[in-house]
């Protein structure tokens, strides 16, 4: 039996790049009883599961040191001034020592030698502490280590002046980082702060308390007047309204509520006033979940963030020996001035530094997750973003999924439907089966009067009879009554006979219409080059309709759950499913990418990668545009992070540019990665 874990989350301040964050797992894993280490770069989350041989305080003394405060989710942080940050601190103790050296120029040149050196090596002392307790945590040579290494050797060759000037600009750059880590974030903080604080709780007496959400409970009953936040997930019981549910859907066009409707958590009730049953307490809401989803989604590294960091780790070492071979082959081999090429080898330490390139896919993966959210696409973590990016086949279950899942009358044959619809509307009042229901939405919806019916009596599945006005009314399957008339064909739709006094008298046909959107996102989704095609389990007629409502998908019908598992195989890889139902969870599960509809089953929902809040096509075409974009994003990255590297190493080797262009070229690297990544924030679809 295995031992008891616990689940812990921090808060880590000081979180501003993807180096960062591989530094804190590494330190965290070699403590005795850590299970499982995250950290998401993109929230600033420590996501830790402790055995019973571990305390949470021991994880804020493995992580400090290294130069990050560590703090429990819980425990609010507090507000820091600007100038409050450390790294800031930093920086002006280094601009303060350059002034200095200036001035000192100009008017003591004597001692201006010795400001330069101390300014240099002051600077550089915080940097060198946190590089000397990342190398004792195990994490070797980082970025703090090479610069150190690189201001003091500039110091040893009488170069103190560009020392300091090297340590200046890197401090800029750890700022100027700072400041890109805090706007990515910045679309989770917006989301915390959609959610309210209040609710309007309907007490048992029917009073109306205003109540903290927290204090909620499934079940209880709210009110919603118009111009406020819905506190809740909820169902409306009584009223009637308007919500702008953009903040989940990305839909701006308001979405009409009335008894019987879901209603989310945050969302704002523009006109109206409501009165909704809670359905969910507001840790679970959606909002709550869309939170959740993309800060824990952040700490599951993508492929290729992974191959980076892999790669990362065998690279800044294999800097320093090129570096030192540098500084020492060729005065060594060939006799060449040692000041000259001791120099050139400090400045491909700072070429060398990984930075940009460590940043370059955690940076764009964070963005689009966060942009995903905003758009009501809940995404599990980075690989799954990555496989959406590359996707080359997409299999869609028809019912509830490419349908709205429920029939609705299209046509009548042999009577006007205004005659025929009350008589067999007034049979099905009392039944809840999806045809009745639809008979009855027809019969309202054309403002027909539904009379009473006597003597009523049914076979479950087959026929349902009695009097209405007089006259014997029967309805029921085709073989319940013996088969259509021969003049009468189906068209993939499903049809009820209607008898009168024994008599055939018309034929109902019904339909489960396709979504409004449907046809509009497959084609979006072919538009990608992306493969398309109808897995499902109904009869062919039905999915041989829809296939033609929708533009002519290929499909395959009459499919049990294993025979859509056989069927996945067949199409190109990666392979996504998009479905709702308990019997799509094996085929959401199996595919490369899982996508669910948001009405639909819990067990669908668990074993996909994607959740739509809404279900609402479009939003699938839109975060598969996303995922492109995002792995176009990440390419980006990479190449102008290697790129910039290659550049400079050689005008570094020939003397063409020295230490000061060296980490210019580095900031510079990480900063235009850190742009290009935010611009994902700002994604529109076409």
């Amino acid at each position: 039996m295995s031992a008891p874990t616990r689940e812990l989350t921090f808060n880590v301040e000081g979180l501003d790049c993807a180096d960062c964050a591989v530094k804190i797992e590494r330190a965290v894993r070699q403590l005795p009883g850590a299970v499982e280490v995250a950290v998401a770069y993109g929230s600033g989350k420590l996501f830790v599961k402790l055995d019973a041989r571990a305390e949470p305080e021991a994880v804020a003394r493995a992580v400090e040191p290294l130069g990050y405060k560590v703090r429990p989710e819980r425990e609010p942080a507090g507000e820091a001034r600007w100038w409050q940050n450390p790294k800031v601190k930093m920086l002006g103790v280094s601009a303060g020592f350059l002034v200095l050296a200036l001035v000192s120029q100009l008017v003591w040149p004597a001692a201006a030698r010795w400001v330069w050196s101390a300014g240099a090596l002051v600077s550089a002392a915080p940097l060198a502490r946190k590089a000397w307790a990342v190398l004792k945590s195990g994490g070797g040579l980082d970025i703090n280590a090479l610069v150190s290494i690189a201001a003091l050797g500039a110091v040893l060759i009488d170069a103190a002046a560009e020392a300091l000037v090297v340590v200046f600009l890197f401090l800029i750059g750890e700022v100027l980082e700072g400041l890109a880590a805090s706007r990515a974030r910045g679309t989770l903080r917006e989301l915390a702060k959609l959610a309210p604080t209040k609710a309007r709780r309907l007490e048992a007496d029917g009073r109306v308390r205003e109540v903290p959400v927290e204090l909620l409970a499934v079940g209880e009953r709210i009110q919603v007047p118009a111009g406020e936040r819905i506190p809740a997930d909820a169902v409306v019981l009584e009223g009637a309204g308007a919500v702008d549910e953009s903040m989940l859907t990305g839909e701006s066009a308001p979405v009409p509520k009335r008894a019987g409707d879901p209603i989310h958590a945050s969302t704002v009730l523009l006109e109206g006033q409501l009165v909704a049953r809670v359905s969910a307490p507001a840790a679970d809401s959606a909002l709550a979940q869309i939170q959740k989803l993309v800060e824990r989604a952040d700490a599951m590294k993508s492929p290729t963030t992974r191959v980076i960091d892999r790669f990362a780790r065998y690279y800044t070492p294999l800097v320093v020996v090129a570096a030192a071979l540098a500084a020492t082959a060729p005065p060594l081999l060939f006799g060449q001035p040692w000041e000259v090429w001791v120099y050139r080898g400090l400045a491909l330490l700072l070429i060398g530094c990984p930075c940009a390139l460590v940043l370059s896919a955690p940076a764009a993966v964070t963005s689009a997750l966060a942009r995903s959210g905003r758009m009501g696409v809940l995404v599990k973590g980075g690989d799954v973003l990555e496989t959406a990016g590359r996707l080359r086949a997409l299999a869609f279950d028809k019912t509830g999924t490419l349908t709205e899942g429920r029939p609705r009358l299209v046509r009548v044959w042999g009577m006007d439907e205004r005659e025929v619809l009350p008589p067999v509307a007034a049979l099905e009042r009392s039944s809840a089966h999806p045809l009745a229901e639809a008979i009855l939405a027809r019969a309202e919806e054309v403002g027909l009067p539904v009379p009473e019916a006597e003597d009523l009596d049914a076979l479950p599945g087959a026929w349902v009879k009695g009097r209405v006005a007089g006259r014997e009314v029967w309805v029921g399957s085709p073989a319940a009554a013996g088969g259509l008339p021969h003049e009468v064909r189906e068209n993939g739709e499903t049809a009820s006979v209607v008898k009168l006094d024994g008599e055939v008298a018309a034929i109902l046909f019904f339909e489960d219409a396709p979504r409004p959107e449907a046809a509009e996102a497959l084609e979006r989704v072919r538009a990608l080059g992306i493969e398309t095609v109808i897995l499902s389990g109904d009869r062919e007629p039905a999915v041989r309709r829809l296939s033609g409502q929708l533009g002519g998908v290929r499909y395959r019908a009459g499919l049990r759950p294993e025979d859509k598992l056989e069927a996945l195989k067949g199409l190109p890889h990666p392979v996504g499913m998009v479905g709702d139902g308990v019997n799509d969870a094996p085929t959401l599960a199996a595919a490369n990418l899982g996508v669910a509809m948001g009405n639909g089953a819990q067990v669908a929902l668990e074993a996909a990668g994607v959740a739509l809040v809404e279900p609402n096509l479009n939003r699938l075409a839109h975060f598969l545009e996303l995922a492109r974009a995002a792995l176009g994003n990440i390419y980006t990255n990479v190449a102008v992070a290697l790129g910039l590297k290659a550049v400079f190493l050689v005008t570094t080797l020939l003397g063409y540019t020295g230490l000061w262009l060296a980490v210019m070229a580095d900031t510079g690297a990480t900063l235009l990665v850190t742009a290009n990544a935010l611009r994902l924030l700002a994604w529109r679809p076409r």
